[in-house]
């Protein structure tokens, strides 16, 4: 394999020719040589492990709020919550948890409404170097010389440079193009840019759909709508292997490269604690519990070492428990594991840092770069990996969402942190309520002993009987009852579970509650209740679009254009976000398309709508496939010329426009409900062919209105 001039300590760095760039470690020849370089690797085992410790130390205010926030959503009391002897009930309601998950439904609900990952690669609305469309009409005439040799018309020379894909397919019809969509039904018209998007599109839902990044994404929502922050991972290389068999039944397996991605939770994750955000942070580590197996795997991937991965289990387990691991596995012992803690550290270098700590790169790559950035895997004190971020653009593949953006911390604010307080107030009016019903519903007894004979039993049950002593008259036993105060505390439950709506902005009407008042008792007042209470998710919808859906398309379509380049997907194309896009389309985007296409449904506004466009967007608001549904023009002509032969061998006539069609009136388009009107349906007043007189008085045509029954 060809060398560059680049080294770590006395170590040469491969560097593969191919486009990925991966400067790496080279891999240890002997065991002797493999422990010899833990010494000189010491200071990157040193460098991630203080910048570990460091980040530990100043998320773990956020651990607390996240603990707190897990034990809520358990229904579990924190350690250090004390009862007093008198309180006899430890209920805990776990009104926390429905809200969590309420809004994580509705969050994964929105995203995947299409059935579809919500990423799109579409022709961007303002091109910078490409066209948008180019047309070539073969009947057209071609224009004359204008006499000083020159032709206004002619198309620019350049605009077969800018056809991408195109170019050759067009280039027999070169001189004949022009820009723009062709306007005459006799012309044809190619969309370069569509097409790149299109295909750029199914690629990249291809290979998320062959990662389970639906199902990576849902744990990504949970953990942002319980926590506050979700964490995604990726785009990262990973070769897989495709089953085949030969005609002779040998087994030939195709490797392909594909794009791998996944969750990361968030207990970790270890950022950069100068950061607010992924763009501002300098490195992020994740740390990994890794089996044997899971260690051994790590060979099968490129730039790993296979004799540090030895060495490192021949150590033994190192895995180091954390505080906060007992809580969430229900567990109170501190117990040894046989597992491993291996740090995952992606970050930037520069020249200084990387001298400070035994890395001597070429000059050749300072020359490049003022800084770079590195990879890099440790356990105990062997360096699995080391490369140089072989992605371009080189970033950390890390992406953080926050439910509720805390603009001056990394983490967000969640759901269950919003209502801790009415949670803790709806935890002690239910344990109040359930105490004082327990001591109102049983009768207390007073008992004058002075006026029992010696020795009397204290028991109750029926025909009980106590001895007096004689001569003072009196009673000798008291009930006493205590005042119910049950419906009151109650009330105060209730008054505190809807300061958690207000505070979690998620209506318990949204989740299933069916005691609604006033507006929500019709139809339409419950759906301005369901549409208000959608609004308090867009936001969180804005921020997984901002956040996580564009980065992480952008970072895919970088992917593919560096390690599955093809010609197709050149264009000028962008990446959106699909998330808004479909929580509008599930509530009234649909009824407002039909209704522009009923008042649109006349020959005057015909020439001014784009009916492809109405009939492709009505068909994913009701969730279908529009390239399965609707043809495009070209699709469209030809179904309706092999449409208009079959009628024709039929005998059946083409209908002549109505008198009255042009009028643009609402009540003349087709109904909503997509029912057809009857081909023989009889002619209106004033129409030709209707065979009713014209002249009638008022009277006339109030009296000869059918009856219901006719």
């Amino acid at each position: 394999m060809p060398i560059i001039d680049g080294n770590l300590g006395n170590q040469t760095l491969d560097v593969p020719t191919h486009n990925t760039n991966v400067i790496t470690l080279e891999e240890p020849k002997t065991k002797e040589a493999a422990k010899q370089e833990n010494t000189e690797y010491s200071s990157l085992v040193s460098l991630v492990s203080s910048k570990f410790n460091r980040a530990k130390d100043q998320r773990r205010f956020d651990e607390q709020r996240w603990l707190l926030s897990y034990h809520n959503y358990r229904g579990i009391y924190m350690p250090d919550v004390q009862f007093t002897d008198e309180e006899k009930s430890q209920v805990f309601m776990k009104i926390t948890k429905t809200k969590v998950l309420a809004a994580y439904n509705q969050i994964v609900e929105i995203l995947f409404a299409n059935n579809t990952f919500p990423i799109g690669i579409e022709e961007s609305s303002k091109p910078v170097d490409g066209l948008d469309a180019v047309h070539f009409d073969p009947q057209e005439a071609q224009p004359q010389d204008q006499g000083d040799g020159t032709n206004p018309t002619v198309s620019r020379p350049d605009i077969l440079e800018k056809l991408g894909i195109l170019k050759d397919q067009l280039k027999p019809v070169a001189d004949k193009l022009e820009e723009g969509p062709g306007l005459t039904p006799t012309s044809f018209t190619w969309e370069p840019n569509k097409i790149a998007a299109e295909a750029m599109n199914r690629q990249i839902q291809e290979q998320l759909e062959e990662s389970s990044a639906d199902k990576s994404i849902r744990r990504f929502v949970f953990d942002m709508s319980l926590f506050g922050t979700g964490i995604f991972k990726g785009p990262f290389i990973l070769n897989k292997e495709y089953p085949k068999w030969d005609e002779d039944g040998n087994y030939t397996p195709i490797e392909r490269t594909v794009p791998d991605v996944n969750h990361v939770s968030i207990w970790n994750a270890y950022p950069d604690p100068d950061a607010r955000n992924m763009d501002e942070a300098e490195f992020f580590i994740q740390r990994h519990k890794f089996s044997r197996t899971d260690l051994r795997f790590l060979k099968k991937r490129p730039g790993f070492r296979s004799l540090a991965i030895e060495e490192a289990i021949k150590d033994g387990p190192n895995y180091i428990f954390q505080y906060w691991e007992n809580d969430l596995t229900d567990s109170r012992l501190i117990t040894n594991i046989d597992r491993y803690e291996v740090f995952e550290y992606w970050g930037i270098i520069d020249k200084e840092l990387a001298e400070k700590n035994g890395i001597d790169l070429s000059d050749s790559i300072w020359e490049e770069h003022d800084q770079v950035q590195v990879n890099i895997w440790t356990c105990g004190n062997q360096v699995l990996r080391f490369v140089l971020n072989q992605f371009t653009p080189a970033k950390i593949p890390f992406f953080a969402c926050p439910y509720e953006l805390n603009p001056y911390s990394f983490f967000g604010v969640g759901v269950a942190e919003n209502m801790e307080d009415t949670q803790l107030i709806m935890n002690g009016f239910m344990r109040m309520a359930i105490d004082n019903a327990a001591l109102s519903s049983n009768i207390i007894f007073e008992v004058d002993e002075t006026m029992l004979s010696p020795g009397q039993d204290m028991k109750l049950y029926p025909g009980k009987i106590f001895r007096r002593n004689g001569g003072q008259p009196g009673q000798t036993i008291f009930a006493t009852k205590f005042p119910n105060v049950t419906q009151e505390c109650m009330m105060l439950f209730d008054k505190a579970r809807q300061l958690a709506d207000e505070a979690t902005g998620m209506p318990s009407y949204s989740h299933g509650m069916t005691d609604v008042m006033s507006t929500g008792r019709t139809a339409s007042g419950m759906s301005m209740l369901m549409g208000a209470a959608k609004d308090n998710i867009k936001g969180v919808i804005r921020n997984i679009d901002d956040y996580l859906l564009v980065p992480l398309g952008k970072r895919l379509f970088a992917f593919n254009m560096q390690f599955n380049f093809d010609k197709k997907y050149i264009g000028d194309v962008e990446v959106v976000a699909k998330g808004v896009e479909a929580l509008l389309r599930t509530e009234v985007r649909g009824q407002k398309l039909l209704q522009f296409m009923q008042l649109s449904s006349n020959p005057t506004d015909a020439p001014f709508v784009k009916r492809d466009y109405v009939l492709r967007e009505i068909a994913e608001s009701l969730g279908l496939d529009p390239d399965k549904v609707v043809n495009d023009p070209r699709e469209a002509g030809i179904q309706a010329a092999i449409m208009g032969q079959r009628n024709q061998a039929q005998g059946i006539q083409p209908q002549a426009p109505s008198a009255q069609a042009g009028t643009n009136n609402p009540s003349n388009a087709p109904s909503i409900n997509n029912t057809a009107s009857p081909v023989n349906a009889p002619a209106a007043p004033g129409a030709q062919g209707f065979s009713g007189s014209t002249t009638q008085s008022p009277t006339q045509n109030a009296m000869s209105q059918p009856s219901q029954g006719s």
